[in-house]
């Protein structure tokens, strides 16, 4: 080693001797000093490089991509074919295909009724390794062919196995042999304003589209949209809901799914989409797959919020539900409501709005009593009534 040393110095030394006069001038000694403080420098940086350190790589997948893992191969896509009728008479075909009755009725000139094949498309959830799909009943209304397009590229038929109009919910079998993926069910009752939201679907066609949000309100009551004839309420989300996406699922950040996307918000406001809470989309499908239609437990009132200030006629605290109509001859008649009075608990669950009044009357069903707890102007009565199906409405 030190050999070495005194190798360099002497090279170092040498090297001033020859450029002795150089290195007088102001300049040659500027740049003689700078080269031989630099030489050790760089004899060092040849001898003993650096090593670059390793980058460090980052390979965690987003909780949406683990999410969608999960779920992801349970998720379809709905094609459905349906044959319209076009004419300009509301007679039977067949007559205006007859020249001799289109004579003897006057329907010379008159166009024959033409048909043609409408197509559409959405979206669907396997929630059964049976083959059962989850998807809104207007998806498959109407339908007279119905192909199911898998994940894994497969396209096996379907069947309807039954549909309810009044929660938009219907369940489809797959046709042929499994297995099948079946995608995890949450509880849409733990949910609260802010959770993540991922919804999946099949939105103008775009397979597999995968749109991330919150949830923005829960309990939204579908009349404040303006849609009448339903009856379900709907979680709101900012995730994007376009349509296509209309039966695909509403996932949480674990994978599970917590609603069945159903609605958009076009025009102003746009960019709200709406589900059907799982719990509820789960309790119909269960009496579709079973019984092949749902029911739906009424006692026959109309009701409404209580006014926001009390006045004297009033004696009740503002939580509530007032009666404003009794069905003559339903279950609410027989039980002995009557118009004024105040729903205060079904069930023993208190009441502050006619949202918690339906809700108690579905979750409890048909054909067993139920305790209603109602204040009718001082008295505070308890009333055993028994729900009926919604469609026991025509005998009444």
């Amino acid at each position: 080693m030190r050999n070495e040393w005194s190798k360099g110095f002497n090279l170092k030394t040498d090297w001033i001797t020859k450029n002795k006069k150089a290195l007088l001038s102001p300049i040659g000694l500027f740049i003689g000093t700078l080269g031989i403080c630099c030489i050790p420098i760089t004899q060092s940086l040849i001898s003993y490089p650096i090593k670059a350190q390793p980058t460090e790589t980052f390979t965690k997948k987003s909780f949406v991509a683990e999410a969608l893992a999960r779920s992801g191969p349970a998720v379809v896509t709905l094609e459905t074919q349906r044959r319209v009728i076009q004419g300009n008479s509301a007679l039977p075909p067949g007559l205006l295909m007859d020249p001799y009755l289109q004579r003897f009725f006057g329907l010379q000139g008159m166009r024959r009724p033409r048909s043609r094949i409408e197509r559409g498309q959405g979206s669907g959830v396997i929630f059964s390794s049976d083959g059962f799909v989850l998807t809104n009943a207007h998806v498959v209304e109407k339908t007279d062919r119905l192909m199911i397009g898998m994940s894994d590229n497969r396209r096996v038929p379907g069947r309807v196995v039954g549909q309810d109009s009044l929660t938009d919910l219907a369940v489809i079998q797959l046709e042929g042999s499994g297995p099948w993926p079946s995608a995890p069910l949450g509880n849409s009752d733990q949910l609260t304003v802010g959770d993540w939201a991922i919804a999946v679907g099949n939105p103008f066609g775009l397979e597999n589209t995968v749109t991330l949000g919150i949830i923005s309100n829960l309990n939204r009551n579908v009349s404040q949209l303006g849609i009448s004839g339903k009856r379900f309420e709907l979680i709101q989300t900012d995730a994007a809901i376009n349509p296509g996406n209309s039966g695909g699922p509403l996932l949480n950040a674990k994978g599970e799914v917590i609603g069945i996307n159903t609605l958009v918000r076009s025009g102003p406001g746009a960019g709200l989409g709406f589900a059907i809470p799982i719990n509820r989309a789960r309790a119909i499908a269960k009496q579709l797959v079973e019984k092949g239609r749902a029911s739906h437990p009424m006692i026959g009132v109309s009701l409404s919020s209580l006014p926001s200030n009390n006045s004297n006629d009033f004696n009740f605290n503002e939580a509530g539900a007032m009666i404003r109509y009794v069905m003559p001859g339903s279950p609410a008649d027989i039980g002995g409501l009557q118009v004024g009075d105040v729903i205060i608990s079904v069930g023993g669950k208190e009441i502050n709005s006619p949202r918690d009044v339906i809700t108690a009357i579905n979750r409890h069903g048909e054909g067993s009593p139920l305790m209603f707890e109602i204040r009718r102007s001082i008295q505070t009565l308890n009333l055993a009534i028994t729900p009926i199906d919604m469609n026991s409405i025509s005998n009444f």
